[in-house]
């Protein structure tokens, strides 16, 4: 084999690579694991264990909202923000990167928004201390729940027979 025909290999091996590469890379970082959901949402498909995880999250937020509320309506912004530090950015590490794979961008774009909306909810409950300032936090994150929820379903992955 010839010096030119092992380079042309080299380079044909590397455009390869690299195009599966890119494409495991788009896959990851901007599709996700979706499909046509039933309702005109896009369905978000993950494992059992991943769903689970990811519903319990979210029942979580509703938790640390209810919490808020409550410290909300006895003006204690000390209990505002450990209601809302518990689900800031730091709760966002918890995520295994395979189930973030699974998600669309904007999906992940929506979820870290929120997560960034508690932290600086729990800092300016600290420093600031005013409840309206708070609420008007609080309505921004929810609407981005609501954003997230109109826009995506979640779904488990059919079962594969082995």
């Amino acid at each position: 084999m010839t010096e030119v025909t092992k380079s042309r290999i080299y380079r044909t091996v590397i455009v390869v690579l690299l195009l599966v590469i890119a494409g495991m890379a788009y896959k990851f970082i901007f599709a996700g694991s979706t499909a046509a959901g039933d309702d005109q949402r896009v369905a978000v498909i993950l494992d059992p264990g991943e769903r689970a995880l990811m519903l319990r999250e979210m029942r979580e937020f509703v938790g640390s909202v209810q919490g808020i509320v409550d410290a909300l309506s006895r003006e204690d912004m000390k209990a505002v923000a450990v209601a809302a530090r518990r689900m800031g950015m730091a709760r966002s590490h918890d995520v295994p990167a395979g189930l973030m794979g699974k998600l669309p961008l904007e999906f992940k774009a929506l979820a870290l928004g929120v997560h960034r909306g508690f932290d600086a909810m729990a800092m300016d409950a600290e420093s600031i201390g005013m409840p309206r300032h708070t609420l008007e936090q609080l309505s921004a994150a929810l609407q981005q729940c609501v954003a997230c929820h109109a826009r995506y379903q979640v779904k488990e992955a059919p079962v594969r027979n082995r």
